[in-house]
């Protein structure tokens, strides 16, 4: 019987990458990864290990979930060193919780090594604090894709209006205009500032920057796309500040 390591890649920029995380690469059996891990980060990968494309993006998946829990389970009954690669964090929004509960189920050996993630990174990178004495001092992390068949209604944007200095949506450019919307029913002001950051931390790091009220627009006249992530709060402002120094 083998062992799941169930390994966060960080955001993309290889440099970010654990050692922990670079050390199980280098001498795994397989590696079973995502779409959004690097290049560079798949290089790192043992040469001899069995390399197998999990990825799921919108419209197009390699792997059902529940394909990709049972093949850990195959591997890890044939092969000592098994690592599940994701894009990030396993635990922030990664399914990594879902994937432990049924390996563990299946008396699977499991251990997690954290990742970087994006949400955290990326704003970094685009010289966004995600707080700050003057702008904020709370933040939260929300996904802008939920799944269906969820424990609970869809996410209380209308509350997280006013419960939060600074939003960081996942995976939410598709949903952006409800957000939007529910948000300024929320309270939440169409001048309040917005950056969406794609491609993070990698040389190919994009980002646009506006308010609420007038962020669809640049996206239409852009063409911005997904995978992104947004930032929205008084916090964007810092990257206002600085850009103009880089």
């Amino acid at each position: 019987m083998g062992k799941v390591y169930l390994v966060g890649a960080g955001p993309g920029d290889p440099g970010l990458m654990t050692i922990k995380g670079h050390g199980l690469l280098a001498c795994a059996d397989v590696v079973i990864y995502d779409a959004l891990v690097s290049p560079e980060i798949l290089q790192m990968i043992n040469p001899k290990a069995e390399k197998i494309n999990a990825g799921k993006r919108m419209g197009r998946h390699s792997l059902l979930q529940e394909d990709t829990t049972q093949l850990l389970i195959q591997k890890a009954q044939i092969h000592h060193i098994v690592v599940r690669l994701k894009g990030g964090d396993p635990f922030i929004f990664g399914r990594g919780g879902e994937e432990m509960i049924e390996l563990m189920a299946a008396n699977i050996p499991v251990e997690i090594v954290p990742g970087i993630t994006s949400g955290i990174a990326a704003p970094a990178y685009a010289y966004i604090p995600l707080t700050h004495r003057l702008y904020s001092s709370s933040v939260t992390f929300v996904t802008g894709h939920e799944a269906a068949g969820k424990y609970k209604p869809a996410v209380k944007w209308t509350a997280l209006a006013q419960g939060s200095e600074t939003i960081i949506i996942y995976m939410g450019i598709h949903n952006l205009p409800y957000i939007i919307e529910q948000l300024n029913l929320g309270g939440l002001s169409l001048q309040t500032p917005i950056a969406l950051i794609r491609w993070g931390t990698t040389p190919q790091q994009e980002q646009l920057i506006g308010e609420l009220g007038n962020i669809l627009d640049k996206i239409a006249a852009s063409n911005f796309s997904a995978p992104a992530i947004a930032i929205i709060g008084n916090v964007v402002h810092i990257h206002q500040l600085l850009s103009h120094k880089t």
